[in-house]
């Protein structure tokens, strides 16, 4: 009696789950981006701080020390923004500890995770925008193969590219015209470019990059991109620059 007792209500149970799950159709996944900035810090919940106290220190000596100054908030946008327009500049620029000058650099706008406030950036502020342990890559693409990138970026709506870029896009994602240093791409040419690891893999949907060649990406944790930008940072700090940049119409939508 126990025996049947325990079968009955078993199959009671596959019975539920079974009808349970039949009421439910996935019709859509949305996603945004949340700002977590000093706004929470008006009502801090007391358990949470009493919790956190004992690390704030240790936290604090690592995250806290500046590495440079920004004049300006710099949050990410497409087709173009500050922010984006800085971070592939940097990749140009952090390719020189390897003897390399790309023709231009890729970084993609999903790697931005926050923004840049006005005044002192420390190490903490980086590690917000580039929290990922992507590295450098340097590599190389056809003509050919450069324009078909610049389509996947058209259709993207648009990723950081580097000073130099020119890229004409439509509402709709096509690409209508392209220049690189004020001349046309040459589809027969190859072209140095200079991005992430993650990128580099075609991931994105920039999938041009699976055709790449002379691949170099160092994965020593010096080439991991973050500390590419703290120490850009620190080297304009050295030379009493604060770092800037605006928009300039690498990629224009018509």
């Amino acid at each position: 009696m126990k025996k049947n007792t325990i079968l009955t209500a078993m199959l009671g149970m596959l019975l539920a789950c079974s009808s349970c799950r039949s009421h439910y159709v996935l019709k859509g996944v949305e996603r945004s981006r949340i700002l977590i900035d000093q706004r929470y810090d008006a009502s801090p919940d007391a358990a949470a701080v009493a919790f956190l106290a004992p690390y704030r220190h240790t936290v604090d000596s690592i995250m806290s020390p500046v590495v440079g100054e920004i004049d300006h908030y710099m949050a990410v946008g497409q087709p173009e923004s500050d922010l984006s327009n800085l971070l592939a500049d940097i990749l140009v620029w952090g390719s020189k500890r390897f003897n390399e000058i790309p023709d231009f650099a890729v970084y993609n706008m999903g790697g931005m995770r926050a923004a840049f406030v006005k005044g002192k950036i420390t190490y903490g502020d980086v590690l917000e925008v580039a929290p990922f342990e992507n590295k450098l890559c340097l590599l190389t693409l056809s003509g050919e193969k450069v324009m078909e990138l610049f389509g996947q970026i058209a259709m993207r709506g648009g990723e950081g590219v580097s000073h130099g870029v020119q890229l004409v896009i439509t509402k709709d994602g096509k690409l209508r015209r392209a220049r690189l240093n004020g001349k046309e791409i040459d589809p027969q040419a190859s072209y140095r470019v200079a991005t992430l690891d993650y990128v580099a893999q075609g991931n994105d949907h920039m999938e041009a990059f699976k055709a790449k060649t002379d691949l170099v990406s160092p994965q020593g944790a010096e080439n991991n991109v973050r500390f590419i930008i703290m120490d850009y940072f620190r080297e304009m700090q050295r030379q009493g620059k604060v770092v800037n940049a605006k928009k300039e119409g690498r990629i224009v939508v018509e």
